[in-house]
């Protein structure tokens, strides 16, 4: 492929711009597909809605409107026009299936206007907007009082706009830090300009493959951001690499090879490395499919389309710009030469730069000189970290966890402290045949008075029954007047489960009953997702070790690449523990902690970590196999393809780091937990990981770890000298 493009770079470079727009084009025209309620669905809770959902009973978009005074008591007469003409606005609206009698809070300083909207709970964020402007109407209408409107589509709205604002400031941080570390490490802007532009066309085909691929399995709204943080961290990271070592063997050629024929040694080098790496990526990442979940299968989908689209550009179109480059260097020395040689100036010959510098060769030192010390050493650091992991606790982030920055969200916040029976609603759903509708009506209603006693319940707010016409299905609302994520709400749902159930309609024989609700979606989606944790991590170890072993033709270097990388992402975990689960950095890091980590985090990271780590350990081990290749020994070898290789890594990583940090400063907490953690962990994978542990293993183990599985049928390639190009 890069001998293809490298003699016809004009074809290659057009040829992937044309393939970008088609990429995009096609996407736009196919649409994005995005998710719908039903692909949220998780256990017990998933299969209420569904029962729900077919009869018709399924829980409406709401949104409510609160009605106080600016300053002083409440004027009722001002208040309950201000609610009429709330009421009359809201009516006229096509979005609006029904607006509910105002209700006045329990002290009496304020009203509160509920509409339901139509159509279902994911498309109401984008119905919202006539609702918000009618309120904000009424509300220029009553200057004496404050008319202001939240509920879930509003809150859902909120969160898309700030979601977009975040991503468009992490865009604006990382784009020029990363073209920073580019010109340290090439000091030129055109070749620190070359792994941007492939990563952001990378990313710009992804996006249209990615609404594609949304009509196999739709788009939950998260799978752009993934495409975003994975495709600049890899597409820089292959590039960087790529062009590297194209710059290694231009120095060791000394002129003496034409740029097509350095391209080429890149490509059996550096190239196939990238293709090991990439394929490792794409095999780790795909076990998120096992997870079967909408949110995983859409990250796993990004990940895996932007991984590959880097790695085909940096198989064809890179390889075609390095050659226009490489005869534009050409032109540019022999123009050089020859006004030198006008005044009789001698010929400059520059020297090679040494690969490793003094800050890699103070890293390397300790486990070249003491191995076994450097080793404990490291590895009780990483388990020191890694140990507040044990104390891990999760959470599946809802709304009442957002950022306080979101208008929806402070309003919501003065709703609930007004009606604080708003906060959580428990929805207890039964299916029988029509003929025991009476029976089970009674066995519910009898829940709901033994509820109503309960502390933990709403008090002053009736539960209400809701049963379809042809009496199979029940539906039985109970308000809980605590915060979702709340021990005291999250016991209300383990009461109703374990005691009122089973003593009322639990006692039906022949009565499916199940629980849905705002507290019940996230209990069981956490539980959903424990489960599943070690099968996909069980997987993600097999195959890790099996791509490792069989691309380096030895069963230890792939043991060594799984404890690795399991022990970057435990220490990763641990730091993300230390952080987030307690108060202490929210100032530091401005975020409120959720006295926990989103549930989705860990699976995400071992995941995501354990591919992007197998772009160092693949790039480095590569440099050490293909020293051993040449006849050095194993401990020879070691110290020259790290030092090889230190640089560019950790360049790489610099990258990484700068795009995952980036994500910190994001609004959203469970965003902020994800940037973190991959941040953390990439800095310690290639500083503690593949500086200190990795060359300390080897060299204990010298020749041991090299013990291949079967006998190697490749050879180092070797490439004539080409002809120099004419001047």
């Amino acid at each position: 492929m890069a001998r293809w493009s490298a003699r016809h770079p004009w074809k290659a470079i057009v040829g992937w711009f044309v393939f970008v727009v088609l990429c995009l084009g096609a996407g736009i025209t196919a649409g994005n597909n995005p998710a719908t309620t039903k692909d949220f669905w998780v256990g017990e809770a998933g299969h209420a809605e569904s029962m729900a959902t077919d009869a018709g009973l399924q829980r409406r978009p709401t949104e409510h409107i609160l009605i106080r005074s600016g300053s002083g008591p409440l004027d009722s007469a001002e208040a309950t026009a201000a609610a009429r003409d709330v009421t009359a606005r809201m009516t006229a609206l096509p979005e609006v299936a029904d607006v509910a009698p105002p209700v006045r809070s329990k002290d009496g300083t304020a009203l509160r206007v509920s509409v339901v909207m139509k159509g279902a709970e994911l498309d109401a964020k984008k119905n919202v907007i006539p609702l918000l402007d009618a309120t904000e109407k009424a509300a220029a209408g009553h200057p004496g009082l404050i008319v202001e409107e939240s509920g879930s589509p509003a809150i859902s709205q909120g969160v898309n706009d700030q979601r977009g604002k975040d991503l468009s400031l992490s865009e604006r941080l990382t784009l020029p830090v990363t073209l920073v570390i580019l010109l340290i490490v090439f000091g030129s802007f055109v070749m620190a300009g070359v792994p941007l532009l492939l990563a952001l066309s990378s990313i710009a085909a992804t996006m249209g493959l990615a609404m594609l691929a949304s009509h196999l399995m739709p788009d939950p709204g998260v799978g752009t951001n993934m495409i975003l943080l994975i495709g600049l961290a890899v597409g820089v990271d292959y590039t960087l690499f790529y062009l590297k070592r194209e710059r290694e063997e231009r120095a060791r050629a000394q002129g003496r090879l034409s740029p097509e024929a350095l391209v080429e040694l890149a490509a059996a080098t550096a190239g196939r490395a990238i293709v090991v790496s990439g394929l490792a990526v794409i095999v780790s990442t795909a076990t998120l499919y096992l997870a079967t979940d909408v949110i995983f299968s859409s990250l796993a989908t990004g990940t895996i389309l932007v991984v590959a689209v880097a790695v085909i550009s940096s198989l064809t179109v890179l390889p075609a710009l390095l050659v226009k480059l490489g005869h534009r260097a050409e032109r540019r020395a022999a123009k050089k030469a020859a006004r030198r040689a006008e005044r009789g100036a001698p010929a400059v010959t520059k020297r090679a730069k040494p690969e490793g510098g003094r800050v890699f060769g103070a890293l390397m030192r300790p486990a070249q000189r003491h191995p076994a010390i450097t080793l404990c050493v490291s590895v009780l650091v990483m388990l020191a970290v890694a140990a507040p992991a044990l104390g891990l606790k999760l959470i599946d982030p809802g709304k009442d966890t957002f950022s306080r920055d979101i208008p929806a969200m402070q309003v919501y916040d003065r709703i609930t402290a007004e009606f604080p029976e708003l906060l959580v609603k428990h929805e207890v759903v039964t299916r029988s045949a029509p003929d025991r509708a009476p029976e089970v009506r009674t066995a519910l209603l009898e829940l709901g008075r033994r509820a109503q006693s309960d502390k933990l319940f709403a008090h002053n707010a009736e539960p209400v029954l809701r049963t379809s016409e042809d009496g199979r299905i029940s539906v039985l609302e109970l308000q809980v007047p605590h915060p979702a994520p709340s021990d005291p709400a999250i016991a209300s749902l383990h009461h109703l489960r374990d005691q009122y159930i089973p003593s009322t309609v639990g006692k039906l024989a022949g009565v499916d009953t199940a629980v849905s609700g705002d507290v019940s979606r996230g209990q069981d989606y956490v539980h959903h997702e424990r489960n599943k944790l070690p099968l996909v991590l069980g997987f993600l170890l097999l195959l890790t070790f099996v791509m490792t072993a069989v691309a380096f033709r030895s069963a230890v270097i792939g043991l060594i690449g799984v404890v690795l990388n399991l022990l970057s992402a435990a220490a990763a975990l641990g730091a993300l523990v230390l952080v987030f689960q307690g108060t202490w950095a929210e100032g530091l890091l401005d975020f409120d902690s959720l006295g926990a980590i989103a549930s989705r985090v860990p699976l995400f990271l071992f995941v995501i970590l354990f591919g992007l780590s197998m772009d160092y350990q693949v790039f480095v081990v590569s440099r050490i196999k293909e020293a051993m290749e040449h006849g050095m020994t194993a401990r020879e070898a070691v110290l020259d393809g790290i030092a090889r290789s230190a640089k560019v890594v950790t360049s790489a990583a610099l990258v990484m780091v700068t795009v995952f940090a980036a994500f910190v400063f994001l609004h959203l907490t469970e965003m902020k937990q994800m940037g973190f953690c991959l941040a953390v962990a990439v800095l310690l994978d290639a500083v503690i990981i593949r500086m200190m542990i990795l060359p300390s293993v080897l060299l204990l183990l010298g020749d041991r770890a090299w013990r291949p599985l079967r006998p190697s049928r490749r050879r180092t390639q070797n490439i004539e000298p080409a002809a120099p190009s004419p001047h």
